[in-house]
């Protein structure tokens, strides 16, 4: 992992204490996600003795605080996005290694709560060097393109998301599964906003 995405986070302080508190909330994925392909808000109820952050892996933690935040983003609550987004960028540094599922996370995180689009592409290129036409390169790269108003990578990354998904689609990557919901979004939206449009009085 790059270094300059790593240190930038790791200096927060109180990280494991308050990280205890958000590591009630279990880890979720997006399947049944909704447009902003972020997991179900509600929360779920603790039970039982707080989680030991010791016997956890550092993408454990990583996972438990990303969806902390999210779950925080979507139910609206910017007290709590703006108290654990910081542990989660620090979570996210401190993985020995990222996969893409990892990499698009940080760059969700990037995209809604640091609204630091540059930092995203960053995350969606190293994706797109490890793995070839990985749909998530150019999802972020989409994202970040229509967030940032950027109309020709926009229609670049849709056209390349595009012309990908059959073949990425039969590898049958966890990954896709896991986030099926805002893969299919986003494509029947290219589909939309690349077709051949009609000329008026036709």
């Amino acid at each position: 992992m790059r270094s300059r995405e790593r240190v930038a986070w790791l200096a927060c302080g109180g990280f494991s204490v308050l990280a205890l508190l958000a590591l009630l909330l279990p880890p979720r994925r997006d399947a049944a996600a909704g447009a902003t392909g972020v997991p179900d808000p509600t929360p779920a109820t603790p039970t039982g003795a707080p989680p030991d952050l010791g016997s956890m892996s550092p993408r454990e933690r990583f996972d438990r605080l990303y969806n902390r935040v999210m779950t925080a983003a979507e139910a609206g609550n910017t007290a709590e996005v703006s108290r654990f987004s910081p542990m989660a960028f620090a979570a996210y540094g401190q993985l020995d290694s990222a996969d893409a599922d990892a990499r698009y996370h940080a760059a969700v995180l990037y995209l809604h709560v640091a609204s630091d689009t540059a930092a995203a592409l960053r995350l969606a290129d190293s994706i797109a060097i490890d793995a070839p036409g990985h749909l998530f390169a150019n999802l972020i790269r989409g994202t970040a393109a229509r967030q940032s108003g950027n109309a020709a990578l926009l229609a670049r990354s849709q056209r390349e998301f595009l012309a990908a998904w059959a073949g990425e689609m039969q590898k049958d990557r966890s990954e896709y599964r896991d986030h099926r919901t805002i893969l299919d979004q986003f494509r029947e939206k290219a589909l939309r906003e690349t077709a051949p449009r009609t000329p008026t009085g036709q």
